[in-house]
Parts: structure tokens; sequence; C-alpha cells
């Protein structure tokens, strides 16, 4: 078996607020291969958004605790400097597409100096060589050239969309961490964006990370789910298994509230409210939502190994992975 390109072990972040220690991520691991792509999957709040932040260490200055082990090709980046970090490893091996294009762009800047400004910066390119790079990762993309000289306020929100995912691509990084990228576009807009990711990745066998609450959409692009609930993963599945049959019951509340085209049920919410991570629970963070509920989800659940490679934090599993 290929060793994995991203291995992520025991990764903590919290912050300190006025209120207390907010634990936005405990422990949380996973793995992704070369040339495939997971989706995060979760509510608003789980902490899918801090996860990119740690990987990326694009961390705010009330950080209380930052740990675990980041493998990158073998290669434990949590260890790097500050300095190494932000020379081998952001934006030329692991690099974003934020939330909000433009947010993220300069109104004042011309798309083409943004596009190839990761060069310039990062990889000590030329000028004229950059803006050469800039049209050919535009054109990937599906942005015609002449679009180099425009302001980001006179293209469209899909054409923003397209630029920023341009500019996260313009290194040729292993890794793209894509954090709500359609959010905010309409349907025929974000179907052509996962078409353009979907593309990518097969010509060029760029991994993915999938940062989304959208099940629909993450469905079109991912070969495996990791799904969050309050801070940690609570399933890591294959997609195909997951999508069909989630195993943890926050998986399967979750699928459960999804509108399907063919089917008769109407959508189920799922009752309640997630947990305050400035004090959440001993036991099972999903436990006051569940409806399998019993005694031991008052302490803190184990993973249990599933069938297919799958992996559940539920009680509800015995050591040889049955329910």
């Amino acid at each position: 078996m290929a060793e994995p390109l991203l291995v992520v072990e025991d990764l903590s972040l919290h912050y300190r607020t006025e209120a207390g220690i907010l634990r936005a991520l405990d422990s949380v691991s996973f793995e992704l291969g070369r040339g495939e792509a997971v989706v995060l999957l979760g509510e608003s709040g789980c902490g899918k958004s801090s996860l990119a932040k740690a990987l990326l260490r694009l961390l705010p200055r009330n950080v209380a605790h930052h740990s675990g082990r980041v493998l990158l090709d073998g290669t434990d980046i949590m260890a790097l400097s500050d300095e190494r970090f932000r020379r081998d490893i952001r934006w030329n091996r692991i690099s974003i597409v934020m939330q909000a294009a433009m947010n993220a762009l300069n109104p004042v800047v011309k798309v083409g100096e943004q596009v190839a400004e990761p060069l310039l910066v990062h990889a000590g390119w030329k000028r004229a060589a950059a803006a050469e790079k800039a049209a050919q990762a535009l054109a990937r993309v599906g942005v015609a050239a002449d679009f180099m000289d425009r302001y980001p306020f006179e293209l469209s929100g899909g054409m923003r969309q397209r630029v920023v995912l341009a500019m996260a691509l313009i290194t040729e990084p292993a890794l793209v961490i894509l954090d709500e990228p359609t959010s905010a576009l309409d349907l025929l807009t974000q179907a052509g964006i996962m078409n353009v990711l979907k593309r990518i990745k097969w010509e060029t066998g760029t991994s993915f990370i999938l940062i989304t609450h959208d099940v629909g959409t993450s469905s079109e692009l991912v070969d495996h789910v990791a799904l969050m609930y309050a801070g940690q993963i609570v399933e890591t599945s294959p997609a195909r298994d997951f999508f069909r049959e989630p195993a943890h019951p926050y998986g399967r509340a979750l699928m459960a509230s999804v509108p399907r085209l063919h089917d008769r049920a109407d959508p189920v919410h799922i009752e309640g409210n997630p947990p305050n991570l400035l004090d959440p629970p001993e036991g099972c963070r999903f436990a006051a939502r569940c409806a399998q509920r019993f005694a031991p989800c008052d302490r803190e659940p184990p993973f249990a190994r599933l069938a297919g490679g799958r992996r559940a934090l539920c009680w509800l599993f015995d050591e040889g992975g049955r329910e």
C-alpha cells in the first residue's frame, strides 16, 4: 500500500476567549492519499475551518493550545520552524481557496498580478515568467487571458471563485484546501466550479480537502468523508459507503436531513443544538441529540474499526466492528 500524502494525528487547537478556553479541535486524526479528495463534513461551528487554519498555521493571536502531528510525505511539518514552514510548505506544498472569494482578492490590484503573486513571493520567479504562468493557470480554470487586466469588482462571483482557485493552483501544490468553494454561488455556477475541480484532480493528481456542510456538493468530488461534530472527527468512511449508509448516528441524522429527488420521505431535522465547546460534555458529544443514546454514552467513546476501512467514534459498535 502506497504511503499516504497527508497523515494527521491527534491535532488539537484551542482558543483563548473572554469566557474561557474554547476547544475548537480535539485529537483530530485522518489520512489522505495522493490524487484523492476528502470532505470535512459537518454543521457550522464544528471545527472545519479551524482544521484548515491549523494545517496551514494561519492562526489567530488568541491560540491557547496547538499540538499534534501533521505528516506531509512522511515529514512532520508541525516540527518545522515558522520560517521554513512559510518558505517550503505554505502555498508551495499546501495552498488554500478561502471562503468568500471577493474578500480574498485585493479590489485595487489587477487579477493577473494577484494570480502571479504566489510565484513571486514563494517561488522567486521573475515577473514576466510569473505573468505567463498566471495566464496558463487562469486558462486551466476557464478564465480567458483578457481577464488578466481586469479588477475583481469587474468579475462575477463565479469568475472570482475561479481566479482564487487559479491562485491556489499556480505553484502546483500537492494539496489544496477548499473552504466552502461554492458558497453564495447559484446552482449552475456551483456545478461549473465542481466540474473544474474534478477535471484538475483527474489531470494533475492534485489532492483536495473540501470543507463544506453541503452534502450534495461534496458527493461530486470526494473519495472519502471525514464527518466532524463539536471539534472531533466522529466517522471516516469511503464516500460511496457514507453517502449510502453512514455508520455514526450523527451521520445518519445528517443524511436524513438532506432532501432527495426520488425519495418520498420528508427530510428530518436534527433536534437540539451542538454542545458548548467552552465546556464540552465528558462523554459522547452527540449523546444529547442521539436517538440511540444508552448508558455507556456518558463516557468518552472509543474509535471502532468497521468493515471496509471505516471508523466511528461511537459505543454502538463492539471491538469487532459489529453494531
